[in-house]
């Protein structure tokens, strides 16, 4: 039964854009963005907006591709599309309201090459990521690109060189960190992804094994993050909070995967997730501060 009211068409919109989601991406763009140019102000905002919107965009279109799938899934299942709440095709027309948004933004303030990424990101997603993971249980590796790309669309749209080493490897950061992230969600609902037929990690490796594996990205996500905190960084106050952080997680980490088998996952999720936003916040404070 379709829901009834606005309010209740503006709720399942905001689940089709995955709002949850396409915030710290679009505060991933703004990261880049800062970077380059040591402020925020007017565009600054613009490009959060113009992001953030292609980034629902992509959700939607996520939304309807995997909406016969979600209907078998005990976490999908209560999705707008499958739950019954909405057609398919409202769910493509919120994408496509979206985007025309997003893009408009996009390209009325910014030079056509911010479009041109947040279009990549969108086709990497939705065009590559999507489809290959029921090819493969590792689609998670290549699809990490996604994570890596927004951050590019910020300093490009500010000018910044494509080859320039601090946005490669804050980019290399978030690549890393996408593996992890992903693989920690396959241990809290790998066993959902056997009732549609989906090719898992579950099926290769034993529960500790993929912990291992987990652990051994995060270690690498953890090196990127010192790259960054003692090559990119000015701040030492900055720096010095954000490396205590580093080795909180360190040590919790490794006592929730390696030591304490029996641990659950979710806090080291959830810990993991917070240094991407702490990493986020740090250079734009860092940037805003102290670099220009």
């Amino acid at each position: 039964m379709g829901p009834q009211t606005p309010g209740s068409y503006l709720k399942i919109i905001l689940q089709l854009g995955k709002v949850r989601i396409s915030l710290p991406i679009s505060l991933s763009a703004v990261t880049g963005y800062v970077l380059q140019t040591g402020s925020f102000g007017m565009e600054g905002l613009y490009l959060s907006l113009g992001v953030f919107l292609v980034s629902c965009s992509s959700s939607a279109i996520n939304h309807w591709q995997e909406y016969k799938i979600d209907k078998h899934m005990p976490r999908t299942q209560n999705r707008p599309i499958p739950s019954g709440k909405i057609s398919p095709t409202f769910a493509l027309m919120v994408a496509l309201s979206y985007f025309v948004a997003g893009a408009w933004i996009l390209s009325n303030h910014f030079a056509p090459v911010a479009l041109i990424a947040s279009v990549i990101t969108l086709i990497s997603y939705n065009g590559f990521y999507t489809p290959l993971k029921k090819v493969t249980a590792f689609a998670v590796v290549p699809g990490s690109l996604v994570g890596a790309l927004p951050p590019y669309i910020g300093w490009l749209a500010a000018g910044g060189s494509l080859l320039d080493p601090v946005i490669f490897w804050v980019a290399i950061f978030f690549f890393i960190g996408q593996i992890p992230h992903f693989w920690l969600l396959l241990l809290m609902f790998g066993e959902q992804y056997k009732l549609v037929n989906y090719p898992s990690l579950n099926d290769l490796f034993s529960e500790n094994q993929i912990k291992r594996l987990s652990y051994t990205w995060i270690l690498s996500t953890i090196a990127a993050a010192l790259i960054i905190a003692l090559k990119i960084m000015i701040s030492p106050a900055v720096v010095a909070v954000l490396l205590l952080y580093i080795f909180y997680l360190l040590f919790t980490t490794s006592r929730q995967l390696l030591v304490r088998h029996n641990l659950p996952v979710r806090p080291t999720f959830f810990k993991l997730n917070f240094l991407y936003l702490f990493m986020m916040i740090a250079l734009i404070i860092d940037s805003l501060l102290f670099r220009f």
